[in-house]
């Protein structure tokens, strides 16, 4: 910031000053923009869970597990078996029907676009199946 110190005339007579005092603008500014970083919410990025209550009851037996793997160009294999959409829903809706579900254990691909992933996901809760885990999660690191 400068000062207009005068041009050096004898004159007498003050020149007239035409720059504009900022000093006030800013701090209006400043004290509005705080008023605004302290009046925003906090975005908070969660995913409501419905966790189960109390402690699991023991199992006497090892769960049945499908695997469900999601390929890097969409392929979906259920058991090691290529699926399409309408055979992977009927196997859903079977594995939802039985009195004891399997565990469905979903691992996608690194490459696989997330449309396919949250697709499958949806498929089975739409289908009704309660257990099901994404696995292979490691290669995302």
């Amino acid at each position: 910031m400068g000062m207009n110190v005068g041009s050096g005339s004898d004159s007498g007579d003050p020149e007239v000053m035409v720059d504009m005092n900022t000093t006030p603008l800013i701090d209006v500014m400043l004290v509005l923009l705080i008023m605004l970083i302290i009046t925003i919410p906090v975005q908070l990025h969660a995913v409501k869970l419905d966790m189960p209550a109390g402690n699991p009851p023991p199992q006497t037996t090892e769960p049945i597990v499908h695997r469900i793997d999601i390929d890097f160009d969409e392929t979906i294999y259920v058991d090691g078996i290529v699926t399409d959409r309408a055979t992977l829903e009927a196997k859903l809706r079977e594995y939802a029907a039985q009195p004891e579900q399997p565990e469905v254990h979903l691992r996608p691909n690194k490459l696989a676009p997330y449309k396919t992933v949250a697709g499958v996901m949806a498929a089975a809760q739409r289908l009704g199946v309660t257990k099901i885990g994404m696995i292979g999660n490691e290669q995302f690191m």
